[in-house]
């Protein structure tokens, strides 16, 4: 007998048509509550910039907004673009969020910019950012930091100083690391961190980097053994139809990313319908749909089972990437909703 994944959920706030980012975000966190609801695991944002369709610019922001309105479900970044940031800053936002939501924060870190190199370079003009060639040692950084211990910076004169992300923690969020490739794998696995492997982005090298992982982890005091998810991007709706609708916003947007045409928010569900692709764009949609879970409940949720299976987590975290249809609630989502819904239904 087959054993259902847990199911979490990671969100970059979709902005559609004649919505507005304060509308994107009250869907979102909506969302978030019903997912408390309905027993999903995690809920987490990840971090894009100056994307007209994304909304999560800011992780923790979103997360201590999702944490106010929720109970139980574990919320955090998917990922925090450490190259961004300064790892102190993001020891101290991760350390007041668990805080704020003791035992139920997660830190997911990625190595990635999340951004064009222009906006890679105003962040390092307005904030304090960190080299990327610095990475492995700024995570270690960040997991120092976060706890009760803290880190201790060692002067060249040979004196030291105590640093702390917080005054006094009694809990630290845990720490994840995110990625698409043998690097991030094999970095997890000699820290003794768990994993998530970005498979909703291409699905690209998935086997080798779990095969990594899993033969090179190194135990760890709170991780003996290796520990990892999958992302998928999914769609469920009540039909098959409805669910193949709801796919095209996102889908065609995507197909705009990748063929360097100027980003828009996304379109309803009618435009995307309504207004034909070229056959470039068409091959890419056509692959991308291929890794994407899209069809009813049962449907869906079959395929993520025997997704979970093949891979042999426990745990699926699904992008939750249905459009909607002009006249829906500008503050609301219902196809992301019903996603949900119909998915928690048919996993139990």
């Amino acid at each position: 007998m087959s054993i259902s994944p847990a199911l979490s959920v990671l969100d970059l706030v979709p902005v559609r048509t004649g919505q507005s980012s304060a509308q994107a975000v009250a869907a979102s966190l909506a969302l978030a509550a019903r997912a408390d609801e309905l027993g999903f695991r995690r809920y987490w944002f990840a971090e894009h910039h100056n994307m007209p369709a994304v909304a999560s610019t800011t992780p923790p922001v979103l997360s201590a907004a999702a944490a106010a309105r929720t109970s139980r479900i574990r919320v955090g970044s998917g990922g925090v673009m450490l190259p961004n940031h300064s790892p102190l800053v993001v020891a101290e936002q991760f350390a007041a969020l668990e805080a704020l939501a003791p035992g139920r924060v997660d830190l997911g870190i990625g190595r990635a910019p999340g951004s064009d190199p222009v906006i890679t370079q105003l962040l390092r003009m307005s904030g304090t950012t960190s080299d990327v060639e610095r990475f492995p040692e700024h995570v270690r950084d960040i997991t120092r930091l976060l706890g009760a211990e803290g880190a201790t910076v060692q002067f060249t004169s040979g004196g030291t100083y105590d640093v702390h992300a917080t005054p006094a923690a009694d809990g630290a969020p845990e720490v994840w690391l995110l990625g698409s490739s043998d690097y991030s794998a094999q970095l997890a696995a000699s820290f003794g961190l768990p994993y998530v492997f970005a498979n909703h982005f291409s699905g690209e090298g998935l086997e080798r980097a779990l095969d990594l992982y899993r033969a090179q982890y190194q135990p760890s005091p709170r991780n003996p053994e290796p520990r990892t998810f999958l992302t998928a991007n999914a769609i469920a709706a009540p039909t098959a139809d409805e669910a193949e609708a709801r796919a095209l916003p996102q889908l065609r947007s995507m197909a705009r990313l990748r063929t360097n045409q100027p980003m828009q928010p996304l379109e309803t569900i009618e435009q995307a319908q309504a207004t034909p692709v070229d056959g470039m764009a068409q091959t890419i949609i056509d692959a991308m749909r291929a890794k994407w879970f899209v069809g009813t409940g049962d449907e869906v949720a079959a395929t993520l089972r025997a997704f979970a299976e093949r891979w042999g987590v426990d745990e699926v975290m699904i992008s939750p990437i249905a459009g909607s249809y002009e006249g829906e609630p500008l503050d609301a989502a219902p196809g992301r909703v019903r996603t949900l819904e119909l998915l928690a239904g048919a996993l139990g």
